[in-house]
């Protein structure tokens, strides 16, 4: 029952320390999407620019 016990205890620490955490305003969070959003459709147009280049420079090379 020793388990049980360490258990509960972790389980109420883990509440406590939730209740202490300052959690982000809807406006944050929004902020912080968009511009996850924006760097992840920046970074998809320059790889895909990227890899169509190699792959054009590799199609080259082998003829």
């Amino acid at each position: 029952m020793e388990y049980v016990d360490k258990a509960r205890d972790y389980f109420k620490e883990v509440v406590a320390e939730l209740k202490r955490v300052t959690w982000p305003t809807k406006k944050d969070t929004m902020a912080a999407t968009w511009v996850v959003i924006i760097t992840v459709i920046i970074l998809s147009v320059f790889l895909g620019i990227v890899d169509l280049g190699l792959s054009q420079s590799i199609k080259l090379i082998i003829k």
